[in-house]
């Protein structure tokens, strides 16, 4: 190996531990596991246990261009983290901020619509069906006074 280890890789607007299997620091990337990495190291015919940091400038860019349009690789609709997008259509896979804006504005769209979730998220309650009478209380608490003897 003539290049130097890299300690530090930029995939995907993140800094990525070049001292770690390349599933692993993937998966640090927000929208990317660990089974996604698998199938990006499987497409590019990596070995899962390869160090992120001995990697290629070139390999790296491969990768960097998978994580951010994963439908290259043609995964099943359940692979992908928005099947059929409401706005296009279309299954995407989002990563890193996009994922974080795509998240806000489903939640805006919904409280917009003042549907059940929608309503629930904008009163700041538990929106998937959960008890509320004991748990997921908010604000200060109350003690119980001990009683004289």
């Amino acid at each position: 190996m003539s290049q130097e280890f890299k300690y530090i890789v930029r995939i995907a607007d993140k800094d990525l531990p070049g001292d770690q299997n390349l599933p692993y620091a993937l998966a640090r990337i927000k929208g990317v596991g660990v089974n996604t990495a698998m199938a990006i190291c499987r497409y590019l015919g990596l070995s899962p246990y390869t160090k992120l940091g001995t990697l290629s400038a070139d390999q790296i860019k491969k990768i960097d261009e998978l994580v951010r349009d994963l439908t290259k690789i043609n995964p099943p609709q359940w692979f992908v983290n928005r099947p059929r997008d409401p706005f296009t259509g279309e299954d995407r896979h989002l990563v890193g901020s996009e994922l974080i804006i795509a998240v806000k504005s489903d939640i805006e769209f919904l409280k917009k619509i003042k549907c059940w979730r929608g309503i629930r998220h904008a009163l700041g309650l538990k929106v998937r069906g959960q008890c509320t009478r004991t748990t997921g209380r908010t604000g200060i608490t109350v003690g119980v006074k001990r009683r004289k003897k």
